[in-house]
């Protein structure tokens, strides 16, 4: 019988990240491998180069297929172009019963009614997320099935995407030999992978910060209340060390690394560092100080789009969970610190949840701790459940199906 994988691929401006998982018949998930190569022919999100991204997808699938050909059929991808919007769209439907007992039915044209929306032709919904069901004027409610009421309404965010992206998106996959399984916005994967409900029903918000674009997602009482997407990441600091310290971009991309700080305060501007070593045409030798302040002018400045953007839902400062912080922009040094005093909130770096999924060895057990590879575990667990249901409720390939068009619960 052939294995059943499940490959969630996180697609971004500077690097390829790929999360593969072997589901056996008990529905027990072993991760297999985490794979990370370069990539090229994006920009902000979004596939400028066609061509060039398929060379470089050409390079993760031949790692994925030494896995296995089944783990390159059927992958599950991250869209976060800054193109991506969502909205607020209500559905609502009278009960069609003569007991008034709400049904599936009845369920399925209110979420429906919900999706109507007018979108220009070059959009495509992403998803649909069901907020809340409203029974007679009665809102809040998770689950309608069973009640009983005249009138059934549905709150619920849809996202939408620029199709003319997304279908680059898909093409490049499939002239690079593989199948997609299923699309999913950015946020949403991360969010999956590092955020519990605990968090989410305090109120949190997930700053994913990659190198092209940063993505946020905001949740309060276990619901999806925003999510963005900012045509900012962490390639801007370096192409802002490479022009203060006037090397080559590669040069300060090993700069922000090796030396780089997110916080200001507490570096010392004693401490010195040699760019002859990392690139001998440079000929400066600066000090740590001033790496950090270009660092830090940069953060700042994504922080501002993540606090004008929480401002604009009134949750700026109010939310009791604070940031978590997940993408390759979180592993500079002090940028907990810089987040707590420019967003006026708490902070922490956040680490994919791997509770569900079996580690086979402890070097796949530290590497999967890495806040890049969020995106990648949080794809790799929709896809599971997707296919294979979640394993809490038991539901299977029919209810996945079901759910693509009904709602995406966060």
């Amino acid at each position: 019988m052939a294995q059943n994988y499940i490959t969630g691929l996180d697609i971004g401006t500077h690097s390829l990240k790929a999360a593969i998982a072997e589901v056996d018949s008990d529905g027990r998930t072993s991760l297999v491998r985490l794979i990370k190569t370069p990539s090229s022919g994006m920009r902000k999100g979004n596939i400028d180069d066609l061509a060039e991204m398929t060379r470089s997808l050409n390079i993760m699938f031949s790692e994925i297929k030494k896995v296995s050909r089944n783990a390159a059929k059927g992958i599950f991808l991250n869209v976060g172009g800054a193109d991506t919007r969502i909205q607020s769209s209500r559905g609502i439907v009278a009960v069609s019963r003569a007991d008034y007992e709400i049904h599936d039915d009845d369920i399925d044209r209110a979420v429906q009614a919900s999706q109507a929306i007018n979108l220009p032709p070059n959009r495509m919904v992403l998803h649909a997320i069901t907020r809340e069901f409203i029974v007679d004027g009665v809102g809040d409610i998770r689950d309608p099935l069973g009640m009983v009421g005249n009138r059934l309404e549905v709150n619920s965010l849809v996202i939408d995407a620029f199709a003319p992206a997304v279908k680059n998106l898909t093409k490049s996959v499939e002239m690079a030999g593989a199948t997609v399984g299923g699309l999913i916005f950015s946020p949403l994967a991360s969010s999956r992978a590092v955020l519990t409900k605990n968090q989410k029903e305090l109120g949190v918000a997930l700053v994913d910060i990659g190198f092209g674009t940063t993505s946020l997602c905001v949740y309060e009482e276990n619901k999806l209340v925003h999510a963005s997407v900012f045509p900012l990441g962490s390639g801007h600091i370096t192409n802002d060390l490479a022009i203060g310290l006037k090397t080559s971009v590669e040069a300060a991309e090993a700069v922000k690394l090796t030396f780089g700080s997110a916080y200001l305060k507490g570096v010392s501007s004693r401490e010195h560092v040699d760019l002859k070593k990392i690139d001998p045409s440079a000929r400066m030798n600066v000090s740590r100080r001033f790496i950090a302040d270009i660092i830090e002018v940069r953060l700042a400045e994504i922080f501002e789009f993540v606090n004008n953007e929480l401002k604009l839902i009134g949750k700026a400062g109010k939310l009791p969970v604070g940031a978590v912080i997940v993408g390759g922009g979180s592993k500079l040094p002090g940028i907990v610190d810089l987040a707590k005093e420019e967003l006026s909130l708490p902070a922490q770096i956040g680490i994919p949840d791997t509770f569900s999924i079996e580690m086979p060895n402890g070097e796949l057990s530290l590497q999967v701790e890495d806040p890049e590879f969020a995106a990648a575990i949080g794809l790799l667990l929709w896809g599971r459940e997707r296919t294979f249901g979640n394993s809490d409720s038991g539901e299977g390939i029919g209810g996945w199906l079901k759910k693509l068009f009904k709602d995406l619960l966060p």
